[in-house]
């Protein structure tokens, strides 16, 4: 790391208000659209400086602190505050009016683990969360602070905390695909080192412009969208992921607009902007330099489409940046070099299914799987691949769990010693090399480049096949524009001592004369074609029955789980033995 950047975020922080204190730091776009005035850093380190104040005269030194706010700079001055005071923060999804049941359960199971004591937030949460403060006795107990209320005169009494490098900054709540929220330890170590390391790896300058639209609780939005802005010292537009969701074209026309260099999503992002086309856009994407593209599977379907839509607008293929990482490793392990071509890689797809990776002849047109590398390793980073079973190294060509090493690897799980231990600190068991951080997420490393198949505990296995269900899902959603696109789950249950597949698919608005049986024909038929699997279930849904973490992915247990218990509202339904 270079010997002039500071060892902690309190340090970087105040250097760039010392050295460059009207330098914009961050723009938020109103509505996606109108920008604020910038955030410069002499007034992100007054607003820090003031509600860290606050902080240490309640005493809230290594106390966590939960940060409740819509996307915008409130949230970024008081992520700041907790910094500047040595408290911890834990970046959380901010309670909705409209689906208070569904977000409170996860906000107070975080409450509990972390046994967080203090609330930074604005009037409006506030005001929300007091009609149902006798249900959740919890949120009683903590002390609020409504920071655009904050009295900037408190700032002089700021005292710099003795924070070194190796304190924690912030806990990051774990998405909980596949299981229960953890929270991931992060020291101020692990972000500047992994700063550092995502400023060479995904080629940015001193000229670069940044602009994310990603929650500020989720690891993508908050390490590359909103950190490595700071460390850079480059300016960050921020949009709110609703706005996105809401006009995604919006995206793109702020990154023409503002000339942005850098921004990120995951494929459905991708996806979704060529879905929401229309022709005569008045557009020029030839700034756009990295179009990072991680979070979730990547489909090189959509990527070639998005650039079949939007090249001619200036988007070049090189802009794309696959990427892979998880927050156990502050993010990102491996990204595609900035200027070079994405690789597409042509593979067996019944070898796949074994578990191996086979190239096959140019000439070979069927049983041809196409996956996207998710680019190089990230700077000092170590891969291994390694069976999950057995714990041995994987032969060349053969899938297996990836693991990780490097510095960017965090502390482990807050108050959970045993998970910790069995994530982080494992060790090859024929060659005792270690430790690794196990991600859980199954692929291989081939020519330097690192390819992902699935999670592990997604994998299906019929008959001694693996099938992944993101897969399975693309094919479901192809079939009638009346499938929700990104809201489908594929899972296998045991019947008769055998696993079987089942398919629950949510339906788009307004599709009252839909031919539910032909559909549900047409879906069985396109998995067999496609997949050479027979679906024992099939269920079209209602929208709401596919379940997302706070980040979008796709909670495929618990669907399953609601599923067995006869939970979910089916428009129509097939079963194996009801035909």
């Amino acid at each position: 790391m270079s010997k002039e950047i500071p060892a902690t975020l309190v340090e970087l922080l105040t250097y760039r208000a010392e050295i460059t204190p009207l330098q914009p730091g961050y723009i938020f776009l109103v509505n996606g659209q109108k920008p604020t005035p910038p955030l410069t850093y002499q007034e992100l380190d007054l607003q820090a400086r003031a509600i860290a104040a606050w902080l240490q005269q309640k005493r809230a030194l290594g106390e966590r602190v939960l940060l409740l706010y819509p996307q915008g700079l409130e949230v970024v001055s008081a992520f700041c505050g907790c910094l500047y005071a040595g408290a911890i923060a834990i970046p959380t999804p901010p309670p909705e009016s409209g689906r208070l049941k569904r977000t409170l359960p996860r906000l107070r199971a975080i409450v509990k683990d972390a046994q967080a004591r203090f609330v930074l937030t604005i009037g409006t949460i506030i005001d929300l969360v007091a009609n149902v403060r006798e249900e959740f006795p919890e949120f009683g107990q903590m002390e609020w602070l409504d920071t655009t209320q904050i009295d900037l005169t408190l700032a002089d009494q700021w005292v710099l905390p003795k924070v070194t490098k190796d304190d924690l900054a912030y806990l990051q709540y774990t998405s909980g695909s596949t299981s229960t929220p953890k929270g991931v330890m992060l020291s101020h170590f692990n972000l500047m080192y992994h700063a550092d390391s995502l400023q060479k790896a995904c080629g940015y300058e001193s000229n670069s412009i940044t602009l994310t639209w990603m929650p500020y609780f989720h690891d993508y939005g908050l390490v590359e969208g909103m950190i490595v802005p700071l460390y850079n010292g480059t300016p960050c537009y921020l949009m709110s992921p609703f706005a996105f969701i809401k006009k995604p074209l919006q995206w793109l026309q702020n990154i023409a607009k503002f000339g942005v260099t850098h921004s990120q999503g995951p494929n459905f992002a991708y996806d979704l902007c060529v879905r929401r086309y229309k022709p005569g856009l008045e557009l020029d994407l030839s700034c756009w330099e990295a179009a990072g593209n991680a979070a979730e599977p990547i489909n090189p379907q959509v990527m070639e489409q998005f650039y079949q839509t939007f090249s001619p607008y200036g988007f070049r293929w090189s802009t794309f940046a696959p990427a892979y990482g998880l927050a156990e490793n502050t993010l990102l392990a491996s990204s595609k070099p900035k200027g070079s071509e994405p690789v597409l890689l042509r593979v067996d797809s019944q070898a796949l299914e074994e578990g191996k990776v086979i190239i096959p002849p140019p000439e070979q047109t069927t049983g041809v799987k196409i996956l996207p590398s998710c680019g190089r390793l990230v700077g000092t980073t170590e891969v291994a691949i390694v069976n999950p079973h057995t714990l041995n190294s994987c032969q060349p060509r053969e899938i297996g769990e990836i693991w990780l090493k490097d510095p960017s690897v965090t502390q482990g799980y807050w108050q959970r010693e045993e998970e910790t231990k069995a994530t982080f600190q494992a060790y090859i068991q024929d060659t005792a090399r270690g430790p690794f951080l196990r991600t859980g997420d199954l692929g291989f490393y081939l020519d330097g480049e690192l390819y992902i198949t699935g999670r592990l505990k997604d994998l299906i296995i019929i008959r001694g096949a693996n099938y992944y269900p993101q897969d399975l899902e693309w094919t479901v959603q192809r079939v009638h524009p009346a499938l929700r696109a990104d809201y489908g789950a594929v899972f296998a249950i045991t019947k008769e001592g055998e696993e079987k597949l089942v398919i629950i698919q949510e339906l788009e608005r307004g599709n009252q004369d839909l031919d539910c049986e032909k559909l549900l024909a047409d879906i069985r038929e396109a998995i067999a074609s496609e997949h050479e699997l027979t679906a024992y279930a099939i269920v079209l849904s209602k929208p709401g029955e596919i379940l997302k973490t706070a980040s979008g992915k796709i909670q495929r247990r618990s669907i399953k789980n609601n599923f067995l218990e006869n939970k979910i509202s089916c428009i129509a339904k097939w079963e194996q033995n009801e035909s």
